[in-house]
């Protein structure tokens, strides 16, 4: 009768691991960043052709980006843990523009109905981490926190420039899986931003005349992602 048990507990990979009052880690996963788009509804006058139109603004495409960071985790209690990740991010989306007459959109030589926003944003992110009693080699987990980032890859020479601060809040699930020599989590999360992310063109002298609708036409930028991150602690 005491001996499945005994095999039981022999089973558990990493018994003690989660005892810890410390313990530290690597994150890595992948991303899928857009934005919250909000337009100006301003009449804008091209330039060029002297036309005065409102212009339309919408993420048209989004491209997998990727994260990598490091993990802190301070263990709370038995089911409580605050958790500190920095980490680097790389994203890419496209913006495309149309008038609401439908008139084919023109930019100078180049730039013409849509333009690519190149964001690596440095995040620093404060989680709770709460989690269920363990079975056997796994323990789910809900995880909640949030921070602030800061961009660090701004190019002027584009026709919408972003912000370097932001702030959000994120929410997701994950499970803690545990093996002989360490702990691997799986991790959903959903992040919003909180901060405008558009730089206003005053001052821009490198932007050519027909070139400022691509920031005029939109009053606000927010940053929407979904990570799929795998966490080795």
């Amino acid at each position: 009768m005491f001996v499945v048990p005994a095999r039981s507990q022999q089973a558990q990979n990493r018994p003690y691991v989660d005892d810890k009052l410390f313990h530290f880690g690597f994150h890595l996963g992948v991303n899928f960043t857009s934005y919250g788009v909000t337009d100006s509804e301003e009449p804008i006058t091209d330039p060029i052709t002297g036309v005065t139109e409102i212009y339309h603004a919408r993420v048209s495409s989004v491209m997998p980006g990727f994260h990598v960071g490091f993990i802190t985790d301070l263990r709370l209690c038995r089911y409580l843990n605050l958790r500190f990740c920095p980490g680097i991010q790389f994203a890419s989306r496209t913006l495309s523009y149309k008038t609401e007459s439908g008139r084919e959109v023109k930019g100078s030589p180049g730039h013409g109905a849509t333009t690519d926003i190149l964001a690596m944003p440095v995040y620093l992110p404060l989680y709770l981490k709460w989690s269920a009693a363990r079975e056997a080699n796994y323990r789910p987990y809900v995880i909640a926190g949030g921070g602030a980032s800061f961009n660090v890859s701004r190019d002027r020479e584009k026709p919408v420039l972003m912000n370097m601060v932001d702030y959000f809040a994120e929410v997701g699930f994950g499970c803690d899986l545990y093996f002989r020599w360490f702990k691997f989590c799986p991790e959903i999360t959903y992040r919003i931003g909180f901060a405008n992310q558009l730089a206003p063109v005053d001052g821009r002298m490198e932007l050519a005349p027909q070139d400022f609708f691509y920031t005029n036409a939109i009053s606000r930028l927010t940053n929407h992602c979904v990570c799929l991150t795998f966490n080795f602690e």
